[in-house]
C-alpha cells in the first residue's frame, strides 16, 4: 500500500491511498467466493459457475462493490495511522481507480483538528460571586427539609383551602357534552399546584366535601387537545377528601432525626458549613465558564465543517443512549415530541460548536503551559473512578487499552488548563 498526503484549505487534507493489484486480486476473489452461491448460470449448478463465465456474462465489475467494501476499512486504518495528523471527521471516500489488473485508488478527505493562535489568557477578569450563607438561607434549608418529613392528615371540620391535597372525582363539559379524557374519580390533587387548567384549582378553595361544585374554565389556546383549544368548559367536580400536610416542629428532636447530630445547633451549623460549600463549588465554576469563555474569544481558529458534523452526531448517538436508559427510542421521542432527527441536529450544532471551541483552545492552553500528565496522575484518577464504580484500581486499570489512558490523560490535562486559566485570572 502507498500513501499520498494532501493538505487542503480550512483544515482539511485528501489522502490518496492505493492497493495492489494483487491485493485486488484476492478481494475480488473474496467476493466472487461469497456470492457464487447466489448465482447460477443454464448448465452449471449453483455455486459452481467459474469466476470468469460470471464476470464475461454480467462483466468484472459485478464483484468490485464488495471487493472494495473488503479493501476500504483495512487500507484506511493502516493509512490513518501512518499519516500522522490530527483526524477529527470520518472520512469521505472516493473511488479513483478499480480496475482488474491494476492497483486499486481511492480517496479519503478528512478534517484536521485546527491550529490555535491563542491571545490574551493570563490576567483575564472574572466576577467576585458572594459565597456568604444568610441565616434566612439556612432557617429555609430547615423548613425544606421539615417539608420532606411532614406528614399528610386528613380534615374534616372545614371547605378546601389553598396548599390542601383533596382527592376528588371531576367530569368535564362542552357545550353540554361530556368530552374524552375529561373524567377522573379518586383524582389527587394539590390546591395551587398549577397542575389542572388555569382557574380551576382556584374555584375550588371553599368547596365542601361530598357537595358538587362547578367549575368553568377556558382552555388555552395550545391546548395539546385539537378540538379543545379555546373552548369554554365546564368541570362538575366533588370533593370526597381533604388533607394537609403536619409539619415537624424544628427542634433537637426533629435534628436527632434527620441528621447525625444530637441538637439543633450543631445541625444548623453543618447545613450552613454545607451552603457554603455549595456555594464555593458554585461561585468556582462560575468564574472557571467565565475564564474559558474569555480565553476562547481571544483565540484564533478556524474549525472545519466535517469536525462539527461529526461531533452533532456523537451527541446525538450520547442523547439516544440516555433516552434509551429511560426506555424510549429515537423515534419515541420524535412522535412525542414532533422533532425531526434533522430538527434534533440543528438543536444541537451550536453546543457541539462550543464544546469544539472550548476543548481545542484548552487544549493549547495545555500545551502553551507544559502542562503534561504523568502515570502516577493518572493512576491517581483511575484510584478515584474505581471507587465510584466500587471496583478495585488494578482491575480497571487492566481494562483500559493505551488509547483510552491517552485520552483520561488529555482529559486531565485540560482540567488542569482551567485551573490554570483560574489560578491566573483577576476578581473585579
Amino acid at each position: 500500500m502507498s500513501l499520498q498526503v494532501e493538505k487542503m484549505e480550512k483544515n482539511m487534507a485528501k489522502l490518496t491511498i492505493e492497493v495492489s493489484a494483487d491485493d485486488l486480486e484476492k478481494a475480488l476473489q473474496s467476493a466472487y467466493m461469497k456470492q457464487r452461491n447466489k448465482i447460477s448460470l443454464p448448465g452449471f449448478r449453483k455455486g459452481k459457475v467459474p469466476r470468469k463465465m460470471i464476470e464475461k456474462m454480467y462483466g468484472p465489475e459485478i464483484f468490485y462493490d464488495d471487493a472494495a467494501n473488503e479493501i476500504i476499512p483495512g487500507a484506511y486504518a493502516k493509512a490513518y495511522d501512518e499519516c500522522e495528523l490530527d483526524i477529527v471527521s470520518r472520512p469521505v471516500v472516493d473511488i479513483e481507480q478499480i480496475e482488474r489488473g491494476k492497483p486499486f485508488i481511492f480517496t479519503a478527505e478528512v478534517a484536521l483538528k485546527p491550529e490555535v493562535s491563542l491571545g490574551e489568557y493570563k490576567g483575564l477578569e472574572v466576577d467576585k460571586v458572594a459565597v456568604e450563607v444568610t441565616a434566612e438561607e439556612v432557617e429555609q434549608k430547615l423548613k425544606e427539609e421539615a417539608e420532606k418529613n411532614a406528614r399528610t392528615v386528613s380534615v374534616e371540620d372545614r371547605a378546601v383551602a389553598d396548599g390542601d391535597e383533596v382527592i376528588l372525582d371531576f367530569e368535564g363539559f362542552v357545550d353540554g357534552e361530556a368530552f374524552e379524557g375529561g373524567k377522573g374519580e379518586n383524582h389527587p390533587l394539590v390546591i395551587g399546584s398549577g397542575s389542572f387548567i388555569p382557574g380551576f384549582e382556584e374555584q375550588l378553595v371553599g368547596a365542601e366535601p361530598e357537595k358538587e361544585v362547578e367549575v368553568k374554565v377556558t382552555f388555552p389556546e395550545d391546548y395539546h387537545a385539537e378540538n379543545l383549544k379555546g373552548k369554554d368548559a365546564v368541570f362538575k367536580c366533588m370533593v370526597h377528601e381533604i388533607k394537609v400536610k403536619e409539619l415537624p416542629e424544628i427542634d433537637d428532636e426533629f435534628a436527632a432525626e434527620v441528621s447525625e447530630f444530637d441538637t439543633l445547633e450543631e445541625y444548623k451549623a453543618d447545613v450552613e458549613a454545607k451552603l457554603k460549600e455549595s456555594k464555593e463549588a458554585d461561585a468556582k465554576r462560575q468564574k472557571e465558564d467565565q475564564a474559558v469563555e474569555q480565553a476562547v474569544k481571544n483565540a484564533s481558529f478556524e474549525i472545519p465543517e466535517p469536525m462539527i458534523d461529526t461531533n452533532v452526531r456523537q451527541m446525538v448517538d450520547e442523547f439516544a443512549q440516555r433516552i434509551g436508559a429511560q426506555g424510549l427510542t429515537m423515534e419515541q421521542y420524535a412522535q412525542f415530541t414532533g422533532m425531526t432527527p434533522e430538527k434534533i441536529e440543528e438543536e444541537m450544532r451550536p453546543q457541539a460548536v462550543k464544546r469544539i471551541e472550548t476543548r481545542i483552545v484548552l487544549e493549547a492552553i495545555a500545551k502553551a503551559e507544559n502542562i503534561e500528565i504523568d502515570d502516577g496522575r493518572l493512576d491517581e484518577e483511575i484510584a478515584k473512578m474505581a471507587e465510584a464504580y466500587h471496583m478495585e484500581a488494578d482491575k480497571l486499570k487492566e481494562f483500559m487499552g493505551d488509547a483510552e489512558k491517552k485520552q483520561m490523560k488529555e482529559d486531565i490535562a485540560v482540567q488542569e488548563a482551567i485551573t490554570f486559566l483560574l489560578d491566573n485570572a483577576v476578581e473585579k
